[in-house]
Order: C-alpha cells, then sequence, then structure tokens
C-alpha cells in the first residue's frame, strides 16, 4: 500500500503541478487582456477628449462668424443709403451753384424759389437719412474730414486754420462721404 500511496501521492502532484500551469497561463492572459483593455480605453479618453477640443473650436468659430456677420448686417444698414448719397452730393452741388445767380426780374425770381423749394426739399431728405454738412470754415483742418487744396498765410486766421471752403463736404452718421475741400492758414 505503500507503494500505491506513494503512486497515488505522486499523480495528485503531477496534477496539482499540471493544474497551476494553466492558471498561471490564465493570469498571463488576463494580465494582457486588461492592460490591452486599459490601452485602449486611455487611447479611446485620448480619442474623445481630442473631439472634444475640436467641438468647443468649432463652437467658438461658429460664434465668431455668427458676430463677425451680425456686424456687418448692422454696418449694411447703418450705411445703406451711401450709394444714393454719393450719388445725390453732386446734385446738390449744381442746385447750390444754380442759386448763386442773381436773379434779376419778376419770372425768373418765381423759377428761383421753385429751384430753392425743390433745393431745401433734397436736403432735408438727405438729413433725414443721415446726411450732415462737415462744418469746416472758421475751424481747425481735421484730415479725417478736411481735404487741404490750398494754404495761404493770411492774418486774422490761427495757424491751420480754414479760412475758405472751396467744396463742402458730408458726412453719413459717422463715416465721411466726401471730405470738404479747403484753404487753410500756414
Amino acid at each position: 500500500m505503500s507503494e500505491e500511496t506513494n503512486r497515488q501521492s505522486t499523480v495528485e502532484e503531477e496534477e496539482f503541478e499540471q493544474t497551476e500551469t494553466p492558471n498561471e497561463g490564465e493570469d498571463n492572459n488576463q494580465e494582457e487582456t486588461a492592460t490591452e483593455e486599459l490601452s485602449e480605453v486611455e487611447q479611446l479618453k485620448e480619442e474623445n477628449a481630442a473631439v472634444q477640443d475640436r467641438l468647443a473650436r468649432l463652437q467658438a468659430d461658429f460664434d465668431n462668424f455668427r458676430r463677425r456677420s451680425q456686424k456687418e448686417r448692422e454696418a449694411d444698414l447703418k450705411y445703406k443709403a451711401q450709394d444714393i448719397v454719393n450719388d445725390l452730393i453732386p446734385v446738390v452741388d449744381n442746385f447750390e451753384r444754380a442759386l448763386q445767380v442773381d436773379v434779376q426780374d419778376e419770372a425768373t425770381e418765381s423759377y428761383a424759389e421753385g429751384m430753392r423749394m425743390v433745393y431745401n426739399q433734397l436736403k432735408q431728405a438727405l438729413i433725414d437719412h443721415g446726411v450732415e454738412e462737415i462744418e469746416a470754415e472758421g475751424a481747425e483742418f481735421d484730415p479725417q474730414k478736411h481735404q487741404a487744396v490750398m494754404q495761404v498765410s493770411e492774418e486774422g486766421y490761427e495757424s491751420n486754420q480754414i479760412i475758405e471752403v472751396m467744396q463742402k463736404g458730408y458726412l453719413l452718421k459717422d463715416r465721411v462721404i466726401r471730405p470738404a475741400m479747403v484753404k487753410v492758414n500756414e
């Protein structure tokens, strides 16, 4: 019996050793699988972070685009009359020249009075749309609003003061449509 018991215990030890070896292999496989899963999780976290970052940038770009578009629309509405004003300013200039003519008789005077009425109506329409004359005569020269066409030296005026307006300038709201052409004291 002792021999049989020895054999049996040897067989049990071998089975035990064989059973330990596969368990160690499974542990190694489980560790590798767990490591791979952790690696995949980390990779997915990085991809998620990259997608979140890209989404945040796209949202910021869209918000900037929306704000820029809104400002452009507001500027377009604010200055919508600019093209027509540019076309009408020479008409106003011609009316002013025509009204400077000296009238001699009554028939011409009534004609001139009709011209003044049309001129005043045109000026009022421009004012209603935000057009105003640039005040120049006697003011200090401002290169943003005035264009110096002559520079003279006259007494009674300060240096850089506008002596005479050669052609009126106009503003549309806060934008210069046409600078005033002026004669400036040195």
